[in-house]
């Protein structure tokens, strides 16, 4: 009875071996599904099922690419008296901090007892999971190569093709060693904030010292990104409520909610972004924001806090306020030694490199265009482009005075 027991159990020591496996797995694994559930519920909300051609698996791929910061390409052909061509570079960030949030939390969930590790250990971890994570992305870009007929927005054009066989065809087309890449960046990135943001990671003991400077201004910062966020949600909410389009209400917040919010922080810290949507091309965008991007296509708009004071002048006490507090909560996690110059100094570089990031993520370029018998007819676009020498110099500005005020009030506080 022992003999057949011992048989048929697994060998000694292989349940541990294989578990760091099953963890990388899980931690590459998860995050891809559930981005990909929020933007097919986002996509489906947006009206994206209604695409011919089987597209809707294809369109959720790719946004789940996209949500990663790899860019796609639309070219195609309308039978031979049309071409069709265009690209797009958009991060959803709804889908892009979900998949950020859950892979932050099963990287770190086996080592949360755990107060030191090694180098090795971590470099060992981060390593099972980026190949897992390639392996994934690279199967996720297969479906996300997809052809399928898009209308041109005149229905003479598309009265015209239809008749001579000729309606545009667009292909969605994503380089694979750009895929794998970006995508490779974007999980070390992941990896690397959190071991920085969080009070709980095991760091190597000769990091451990280093953790005092760094993490309470980086965690501090990142509390206040999820609070816009947070509050962006209940203001969507609200929106959704009262609003008579619920519908795309919800695919904003399903799709772009923390692009508004960290939008709205950059603005309100004095920051701006250029850009236009001249023409409705059926994305999803409030109201208030469509209306100031919506402007000739030889001319482009100034997103501030000078052209949203008619819809809200509120944006820049919000973000004094909470940034404020962001540097009280730094310094009270900062060891009482340090320098009220150091208190500025690191909430300084914090916010700068995260609104220098922001900036990067929030940048839109968005565009279709068709060309039927020579005749030139655009479907539409929208660009949006951060100022970062003002908007990052700002914020620098910002940090330094949060940091310096919230270290005194932490050295006054009992």
């Amino acid at each position: 009875m022992s003999a057949v027991s011992a048989q048929a159990g697994p060998p000694r020591g292989a349940v541990p071996l294989l578990r760091p496996w099953g963890e990388a797995l899980l931690t590459a694994l998860v995050p891809l599904l559930l981005m990909a559930a929020l933007a097919a519920l986002g996509l489906r909300l947006a009206g994206a099922d209604a695409l011919p051609s089987g597209a809707f698996p294809a369109v959720v791929a790719a946004t789940v690419l996209m949500a990663l910061g790899v860019p796609v390409e639309l070219n195609g052909t309308a039978a031979f008296v049309a071409e069709a061509q265009g690209g797009l570079e958009a991060m959803p960030l709804s889908v892009t901090l979900l998949g950020a949030l859950t892979a932050g939390y099963l990287f770190l969930r086996p080592l949360r007892l755990r107060a030191v590790t090694t180098p090795a250990e971590l470099a060992a971890r981060a390593g099972r999971t980026a190949l897992f994570w390639l392996v994934l992305i690279a199967l996720l870009r297969l479906p996300a190569e997809h052809s399928f007929a898009v209308p041109t927005g005149d229905p003479l054009l598309d009265d015209l093709g239809a008749a001579f066989g000729a309606g545009p065809v667009v292909g969605f087309r994503l380089g694979l060693l750009p895929t794998l890449g970006i995508g490779l960046l974007w999980l070390a990135g992941v990896l690397l904030l959190t071991l920085l943001a969080s009070r709980r990671a095991p760091l190597p003991p000769a990091l451990l010292r280093h953790r005092a400077a760094v993490q309470p201004a980086a965690h501090a910062v990142l509390m206040l990104l999820l609070l816009y966020v947070v509050i962006a949600l209940v203001a969507g909410l609200v929106t959704a409520a009262v609003s008579g389009r619920p519908a795309t209400t919800f695919a904003v917040i399903a799709l772009a909610l923390p692009n508004l919010a960290w939008l709205a922080l950059g603005i309100g810290l004095g920051g701006s972004w250029h850009g236009s949507a001249p023409t409705d091309i059926g994305l999803p965008m409030p109201p208030a924001l469509a209306e100031v991007l919506r402007v000739p296509a030889d001319r482009q708009a100034t997103l501030d806090l000078s052209t949203l004071a008619a819809q809200d002048g509120r944006a820049w006490l919000l973000a004094a306020v909470t940034i404020l507090l962001a540097g009280y909560g730094a310094a009270r996690h900062t060891t009482p030694a340090a320098r009220p110059w150091q208190y500025a100094a690191h909430l300084a570089a914090a916010l700068a490199v995260a609104v220098l990031l922001l900036g990067l993520v929030t940048r839109i370029s968005a565009a279709l265009g068709l060309s039927l018998l020579g005749f030139d007819a655009a479907g539409g676009g929208v660009s949006l482009i951060p100022d970062l020498l003002r908007t990052v110099g700002l914020a620098a500005l910002w940090g330094a005075l949060a940091g310096l005020l919230g270290g005194l009030a932490a050295h006054r506080a009992p």
